[in-house]
């Protein structure tokens, strides 16, 4: 193998080692969203609590206090008829997965989740219901 073919085989190497961490990651963030959300669906406050972070359950308390305001605030949340999980980015050090969300009466509703990680996996620190961008013709 000469020098170049060695470089070269080095480089995707490490470009492939590089990747796998964010797509696991990607993943990980992926499947914690899921699983809450799968917990709502099957009216499992209890199980949908623990996937949020500890700032989040030390403000509501109970699952039962987290459940109302899920119920009341994000209503997309609790019965989805559709997921789609959009960009993942960092922002100021934090990771935010922008998620997309179709309800039952089939409006569309894109969501952004804070996460973070900790020695649980990943959690979920907040969420932000984002404007839709306007369609114009």
């Amino acid at each position: 193998m000469t020098r170049l073919q060695t470089f070269l085989m080095t480089a995707v190497i490490a470009l492939w080692g590089w990747t796998v961490p964010a797509a696991a990651q990607d993943r990980g963030i992926e499947e914690t969203i899921g699983q809450q959300l799968d917990a709502f669906k099957a009216d499992d406050v209890g199980t949908a609590f623990e996937f949020a972070s500890p700032t989040i359950k030390n403000i509501f308390r109970t699952p039962e206090n987290f459940a109302a305001m899920v119920q009341q605030g994000y209503p997309m949340v609790w019965r989805p008829a559709e997921v789609t999980y959009l960009e993942q980015r960092e922002i100021a050090g934090a990771i935010w997965q922008k998620v997309r969300i179709i309800d039952g009466a089939g409006r569309i509703h894109i969501l952004d989740y804070q996460m973070i990680q900790s020695s649980d996996g990943w959690q979920i620190n907040g969420v932000q219901l984002l404007r839709e961008p306007e369609v114009s013709a």
